[in-house]
């Protein structure tokens, strides 16, 4: 177990995953706290992140929950930083991969199938996206799921030199969706007013327009949003998505056609 002091003075490193103690899950005989692994403390690492978010986030907070001291939850990592990235992993367990080595041609599906659980995986764990910017992410599941990834987009045909660029357009546009620029704060602003996301979005949207009756681009707004018709305000997201996706593909598609 590395001192508090020692833990404070250590330069930041990559990664936990790089640094030989992932695997870490004992301590000295006769030293182990009872009733405690790496598996128990990061479960309860997600449930609180889940449930709390990660502004509230500590591990004194972590160590009262698992009913143990903050000091022997050390026993098992050295840093919070460490049990973060251990729990961005271990969510990444959650993504269901399609099996883009059984049909090449089949790349749109698979990249919309990745699109969708990343997104999915973004709302369900409001926490993952600010960890994501922060970490290498090179643990074993989001491994696989990044290999998913390059494997699918191989799969267009695009040379390497315009992968990337394929790449970043479709989880950029998914990180940015499903949590940093639109559905997950919209979904915090309501669960912080006390209100459904259908209640939440009435009362804005009629808000701004009592405010701006005759302003051109509120009344385009209200012009697009009655197009919905009777959709539910996460069906709209949902249709929005996978319009914004169609129209990526579409895009890789034009790239291929060039050629």
């Amino acid at each position: 177990m590395v001192k508090a002091a020692d833990r404070a003075s250590r330069p930041a490193r990559a990664s936990v995953w790089l640094d030989g103690k992932a695997r870490r899950g004992a301590a000295r005989k006769g030293d182990q706290p009872s009733g405690l692994d790496r598996d128990r403390i990061t479960g309860a690492t997600v449930r609180l992140l889940d449930a709390e978010g990660l502004a509230r986030f500590s591990m004194r907070r972590l160590a009262a929950e698992l009913e143990v001291t903050a000091m022997s939850v050390y026993w098992y990592v050295d840093t919070k930083d460490d049990l973060l990235e251990l729990a961005l992993d271990a969510v990444g367990a959650e993504v269901r991969l399609p099996d883009t080595g059984s049909d090449p041609a089949a790349w749109r599906e698979h990249l919309r199938a990745l699109a969708a659980e990343y997104r999915a995986l973004l709302i369900r764990h409001p926490w993952v996206s600010p960890l994501v910017g922060r970490f290498l992410n090179i643990g074993p599941n989001w491994r696989r799921y990044s290999f998913a990834v390059q494997q699918a987009v191989r799969n267009t045909g695009l040379p390497p030199r315009e992968r990337n660029g394929a790449i970043a357009a479709v989880f950029q546009f998914v990180y940015g969706y499903g949590y940093g620029t639109m559905q997950g704060h919209f979904s915090a602003r309501s669960a912080e007013a006390g209100m459904t996301t259908e209640e939440y979005f009435r009362e804005a949207l009629g808000t701004v327009e009592q405010g701006l009756p005759h302003d051109e681009t509120i009344r385009g707004a209200r012009e697009l949003m009655d197009s919905r018709g009777e959709e539910s305000v996460a069906e709209m997201w949902d249709r929005d998505f996978e319009a914004a996706l169609d129209l990526l593909i579409a895009g890789i598609e034009s790239l291929l056609a060039r050629r």
